[in-house]
């Protein structure tokens, strides 16, 4: 499964539930085996600690530690850290550093910079949480979401990483494109590829097609693999009678001129039949979409429980012939 952002991680918690998978049970001794291929183009360096918002988001609510509420981060967090931060005037202080949070983030900074690649870092921070899924980093290079906008102070064009844009100026400034900083240079991190491979299905979850799903197709070797593998590859939309649940993904549609509805996202990944990525593409009730080469089918998509979030799975998976 190819994921990223908070629906995504609430996706997988749902999947897990269908498979009836045993979080308690390290990947690799259940009966089936989730390998969820995660997102770093949200990655950032900021006041010298390495944050991974996407991997964390997964570790958190797999293993029941997630702030239910915001839907990220972590349960009964402070905000003293960011509160010092912010009265001592640092740069970069308008992002939230939850206190709990940044244990995490100490811990990566410390094992990444004794020379440790990330893919293994996620693999030590997972002992803790008890996921019950294997978790990939789609790289372990460097691959971050850039944005060009117009600075609304000075009025020129000048790029931003993805997180002041997102959290600094919530999206709500000019937005020209992305750009995947060190994408060129990057390799699917180990395992990956084969994971893609080997699976008896490839999931797309329903992440934002644009800062989720796209810097990870950005990465060589990623959207190839996808193309080639034997197993059926279906997404799930995620957006619902032509808006979105939770996020910005419709800014960042209409950035690259493509239509906030499920169809217009459908054919942005395109058939495999016609050189794109689906198999099949699962839409909400209510919702149609016709993409040449591509089931096409309806299913409620609103991940109201755990139940509904697996019967969505269920409906994902169904629709490519696989049973679960």
């Amino acid at each position: 499964m190819l994921t990223g952002g908070v629906g995504g991680a609430r996706f997988l918690t749902g999947l897990r539930t269908l498979l009836g998978i045993d979080p308690e049970r390290p990947p690799g001794e259940a009966e089936h085996e989730i390998t969820a291929v995660v997102n770093v183009g949200d990655d950032v360096w900021l006041h010298g600690l390495r944050i991974t918002p996407d991997l964390d988001s997964c570790l958190y609510t797999l293993g029941g530690g997630v702030d239910a509420e915001r839907g990220w981060g972590r349960a009964d967090e402070g905000w003293r850290l960011t509160e010092e931060l912010a009265a001592y005037g640092v740069e970069g202080s308008w992002f939230g550093l939850g206190d709990r949070d940044t244990a995490t983030h100490l811990i990566r900074t410390q094992m990444l910079q004794v020379g440790y690649p990330l893919s293994d870092v996620v693999t030590a921070l997972s002992r803790r949480w008890h996921t019950g899924v294997r978790l990939l980093p789609v790289t372990d290079d460097r691959c971050e979401t850039h944005v060009e906008i117009t600075d609304p102070e000075t009025g020129e064009r000048r790029a931003v990483h993805f997180q002041e844009w997102w959290v600094r100026y919530k999206a709500q400034v000019p937005t020209h494109r992305f750009v995947q900083v060190g994408a060129d240079k990057a390799r699917p991190a180990p395992g990956v590829v084969e994971a893609i491979e080997q699976a008896d299905a490839v999931i797309l979850a329903p992440s934002n097609p644009v800062v989720s799903i796209g810097p990870m197709l950005a990465v060589p070797g990623i959207r190839g693999a996808l193309r080639t593998t034997a197993a059926p590859v279906v997404g799930l939309s995620p957006i619902i009678g032509g808006a979105v649940v939770r996020g910005m993904a419709d800014i960042c549609l209409q950035t690259l001129g493509v239509g906030v509805d499920a169809e217009s996202v459908g054919r942005m990944y395109g058939g495999r039949s016609e050189g794109g990525l689906l198999d099949g593409w699962l839409v909400a009730d209510g919702d149609t979409a016709e993409i040449e080469g591509v089931r096409v089918g309806q299913a409620p998509l609103l991940m109201s429980d755990d139940a509904a979030t697996a019967e969505m799975a269920r409906a994902a998976l169904g629709l490519v012939g696989v049973t679960a």
